[in-house]
Order: C-alpha cells, then sequence, then structure tokens
C-alpha cells in the first residue's frame, strides 16, 4: 500500500469554492482503479493549507491514474481555486 501525501494551497478567500469543488468532482468520478481511499483535510490555524491524503494499491495504479481522463477533469474543476502547485510525496508503511 502507498499513502499519496498532497499538500496543496487555496487561494485566500476561496477555501469554500475549494472544498466543494473537490466534493462534486470527486464524487461525480468517483473512485480510481486502484484507490483504496481518499480523504482531505484542513489547516486549522491556517485554513488555506489542504492535506490530500490518497492510499493506493501501488505507485503504479497512481501513475496510470494520472494518465486518465478522469484525473484531468478533477484537476480542472479545483484548479481555479488551487494557488499553486502541489507538493506531493509517496510513502508506505515500514513499521
Amino acid at each position: 500500500m502507498i499513502l499519496e501525501i498532497a499538500e496543496l494551497s487555496a487561494k485566500p478567500g476561496s477555501e469554500k469554492e475549494f472544498t466543494e469543488a473537490y466534493a462534486a468532482a470527486t464524487e461525480a468520478f468517483g473512485q480510481a482503479e486502484g484507490m483504496l481511499s481518499a480523504r482531505l483535510t484542513q489547516g486549522v490555524e491556517t485554513p488555506t493549507n489542504f492535506v490530500l491524503l490518497m492510499e493506493w494499491t501501488d505507485i503504479a495504479a497512481h501513475e496510470r491514474y494520472r494518465d486518465t481522463e478522469q484525473f484531468a477533469k478533477w484537476r480542472a474543476a479545483i484548479g481555479p481555486y488551487v494557488a499553486g502547485p502541489p507538493a506531493v510525496q509517496h510513502t508506505r508503511v515500514v513499521a
């Protein structure tokens, strides 16, 4: 199992629109093949900071998803509310 951690920053004042766009796009496009779970968290002290946590069966599943129309539509839906490119890392459980 791979945990993808994506740190995203919403444009100031668009936090509500960002979360609504994320929810609508995720619901509309469903779950990608190989995705085990996904959840979006929002910073308490800094509400423009979001962390997207996605569990994948393996790194290849995530790479395949990034090449799909489903991902492109999801990214287009949240794009207007994102302040810049996300910082993404992949981790695996070791203990």
